[in-house]
């Protein structure tokens, strides 16, 4: 998780700019792991990240419209190519037949990730307005980490059992789950 930007120079719509674009790399990361792996069921770690890029697009989406109304349409000077996994899950971290419990762990993981960058730049920032803002997001990000720990506590048995490699050879047990012939 990194950024090229001097936190004790942002003013209030940079932060706002820079906020937006952690969640939209995000949501970039999670819908190309959803494309990667494919849906095979409503259950499956590609809809885990389905699920995350439409939550990150929505917090997106949220504070771009708080930006719009503070500053209009002035030109950001912040841009995707100023940060580099700040939210966004590792590019690595799905695998084909990943259970539906392990995508749960990397986005609980990019969570916290979220919540650590929040909290560092804190130390750096020099706007009160900058500040409350960062502390604003960070409490959110918590808030996203306590849901996510929720989400995984109540999963059932069969969330984390790997999907085995579908071949012709392979036929749907009981819950849909494809193994080989014996």
């Amino acid at each position: 998780m990194s950024t090229r930007l001097d936190y004790s120079q942002l003013t209030l719509m940079d932060a706002l700019d820079l906020a937006t674009l952690i969640e939209v790399e995000a949501f970039k990361r999670y819908t190309q792991f959803a494309e990667q792996l494919g849906n095979r069921s409503g259950d499956d770690a590609a809809s885990v990240f389905q699920s995350m890029a439409v939550n990150e697009n929505k917090h997106g989406e949220q504070i771009a419209e708080r930006r719009l109304a503070l500053f209009g349409a002035e030109r950001p000077k912040v841009k995707l190519d100023d940060i580099f996994d700040v939210e966004a899950p590792d590019v690595g971290a799905p695998s084909q037949n990943m259970s539906p419990l392990k995508a749960y762990w990397v986005a609980l993981s990019s969570e916290k990730k979220a919540f650590a960058f929040y909290d560092q730049a804190l130390r750096y920032v020099s706007q009160p307005e900058v500040k409350a803002l960062f502390e604003e997001l960070r409490d959110e990000e918590a808030e996203h980490v306590q849901m996510i720990e929720a989400i995984i506590a109540k999963l059932p048995p069969s969330a984390k059992i790997d999907f085995e490699d579908e071949d012709e050879d392979a036929v749907p047990n009981s819950e849909g789950r494809f193994h080989p012939r014996t």
